[in-house]
């Protein structure tokens, strides 16, 4: 019996790098035909490096995902608040994918990429008066009703407006998925949308009101979800609440961080919402999907450049970012992968841990890397970073913000300048 050779660990690492990425003839790691280390040298470090091929493929592979089950009449809403970036908005509006928006500096960064105001849906469980009425002047095309008391102010903003608003209403169907409870959001004890038992009232209130057309219902169970279960468990749940035309289903399908991880498939997510919606309310309704971590995570790298190697107890390889430009290790114990740029296809023979620049014993990105012969200068990429890293990334010890760089054919196109010192002090009065 002839048994299939192993992955080596080169080919395990490449699993989560980008569509496109290969390492070049001089052992160098090559991002959307770049060079990473050349980029790095171009646009500084810390920088994000996005593959546009694996952004626009895995759009793709969501809209495939319904032809393949003849479910013509859908919507695939990109969840902006994994990377809040007009020029992403943009690219995945050109693949024909709408956006779904938390408060109205995403609204305005999804109109400034070009999206169609019609296929923008806002949401948010604390919307301001000023987001509800910016969302009705721009004529958004779902507003997702939050609470009892959300419904008659998104009325007013409506009106206000002169226009009759579609709504969803957000239910919590009471369904945990097996994920941080930081990023859960389908459990009965959520801050998010009303409770089964309150929902009915909600939506006779929302049927009763002439600004309003109540379209349907709005679950999400959670992020990083490793099993589709949960999915199915939440349209059983909701769908004795009524009969409606849409329904929308929310994101959260995990991605692989690690090596050996669990990668989500893009078509099991949309089967399992096309088929849970069929066989459980019934045939010919709008479903709506909202991915977020799942259309750019893996399009994303990092590159920092080591700044110390430091041999105690263990030996720890100081970058020039950490927790201010990728703060999910500290805020949810996220695992990453990290590789020497420079020597992409070396074999590792240290284990390291890869530690931030700030203030905080904490400040640890990597805590196990297994990396050859790490040295001051060498250039140190983070893979599956293109999800929540740009979106949370803060100014703690004055850092500067990351640029972000596109890459495609040989050819990398800034779409988010880096932060200057200038950026930084212009807001100071004193």
């Amino acid at each position: 019996m002839i048994r299939p050779a192993m992955p080596t660990a080169a080919e395990k690492r490449s699993a989560l790098l980008p569509i496109g990425s290969r390492v070049d003839e001089r052992g160098r790691l090559e991002l959307g035909g770049c060079d990473a280390v050349a980029l790095a040298r171009e646009f500084g470090t810390p920088l994000y490096v996005l593959a546009e091929e694996d952004l626009r493929a895995r759009a793709r592979a969501y809209r495939e995902g319904f032809a393949a089950l003849g479910q013509e009449d859908h919507e695939v809403l990109f969840a902006t608040k994994a990377l809040p970036v007009a020029a992403v908005l943009g690219l995945f509006a050109e693949e024909g994918l709408g956006a779904d928006v938390a408060s109205e500096g995403e609204l305005r960064l999804a109109l400034r990429g070009g999206v169609d105001p019609s296929r923008i849906a806002l949401h948010g469980n604390a919307k301001s008066d000023a987001e509800l009425a910016a969302a009705a002047a721009a004529g958004v095309g779902l507003v997702v009703v939050d609470s009892a008391d959300e419904a008659p102010r998104v009325a007013a903003a409506a009106r206000a407006h002169g226009r009759r608003q579609p709504v969803l209403l957000r239910v919590t169907p009471d369904v945990a998925g097996d994920t941080h409870a930081a990023i859960s959001t389908g459990q009965a004890d959520s801050k998010f949308g009303v409770s089964l038992s309150e929902a009915p009232a909600v939506l006779d209130a929302l049927r009763a009101s002439p600004e309003l057309e109540l379209r349907g219902l709005h679950v999400h169970v959670g992020s990083l979800l490793p099993d589709l279960g949960p999915f199915r468990d939440a349209v059983a749940a909701i769908a004795p609440l009524g009969d409606f035309p849409v329904y929308d289903l929310g994101g959260g399908l995990g991605v692989a961080y690690t090596e050996g991880g669990r990668d989500g498939s893009i078509a099991a997510h949309v089967e399992t919402a096309v088929r849970a919606v069929r066989e459980l309310v019934g045939p010919g309704r709008r479903i709506i999907l909202e991915p977020g971590r799942a259309l750019v995570a893996h399009a994303g790298v990092t590159l920092y450049t080591v700044e110390s190697v430091k041999r105690n107890v263990r030996t720890w390889v100081a970058v020039d970012g950490g927790m201010s430009d990728n703060p999910r290790p500290q805020m949810y114990g996220a695992s990453y992968e990290a590789m020497i740029a420079d020597r992409a296809e070396a074999a590792g023979t240290e284990h390291c841990t890869v530690a931030g620049k700030h203030c905080e014993s904490g400040d640890v990105l990597v805590a196990d890397a297994l990396l050859p012969e790490p040295r001051r200068g060498d250039v140190l990429a983070t893979p599956v970073t293109g999800a929540y890293g740009h979106a949370m990334a803060s100014n703690y010890n004055a850092a500067l913000r990351p640029a972000i760089v596109l890459v495609g054919d040989g050819e990398a196109r800034a779409l988010v300048r880096r932060e200057t010192y200038d950026d930084l002090l212009a807001r100071e009065l004193a």
